[in-house]
């Protein structure tokens, strides 16, 4: 990408980032592989968020996502858009958490991490002039939120 390409080679073309229009691709992924996932758009033209809000919206599904499954699997998550182009746009993906909580070592089926998702993901909400917010509800509820300028 920092160069031009000489004449006669050909240059590996890096495959587009998938925006807020491929979501229904990653939600769809993650029903094949098991998972209870339902998506509620209120969004009327999910067309009119901008690439680079709709790639971190679409980043943020896709932590929340990788998260259910690690911490909450056998569960349901459920993602949610709501917004306009004066209120911004709000991704939330909410999960119940498991009935127990395995004992250290005790659940050897978890997808293995580092531990930085949310880290890295907040960080890459607040370069998009957003912010994210976890939190756990009174009805036992994980709850993964952010909100982003509708164009960033």
């Amino acid at each position: 990408m920092l160069r031009e390409e000489a004449p006669g080679e050909i240059a590996a073309k890096e495959p587009p980032q998938p925006t807020l229009e491929n979501l229904g691709s990653l939600i769809e992924e993650s029903r094949q592989a098991g998972s209870e996932v339902g998506f509620v758009s209120e969004i009327e033209e999910i067309a009119a968020v901008s690439d680079s809000t709709g790639r971190t919206a679409y980043r943020v599904v896709q932590e929340g996502l990788t998260n259910f499954r690690k911490h909450a699997a056998g569960g349901s998550a459920e993602v949610v858009l709501t917004g306009s182009p004066d209120d911004g746009l709000t991704v939330q993906v909410r999960n119940r958490r498991p009935l127990f909580e395995p004992v250290d070592g005790a659940d050897a089926s978890r997808i293995p991490g580092s531990g930085t998702g949310l880290i890295g993901l907040t960080e890459r909400v607040e370069l998009a002039g957003g912010r994210l917010d976890t939190d756990r509800l009174p009805d036992g509820q994980f709850q993964l939120r952010a909100w982003l300028p509708w164009s960033a």
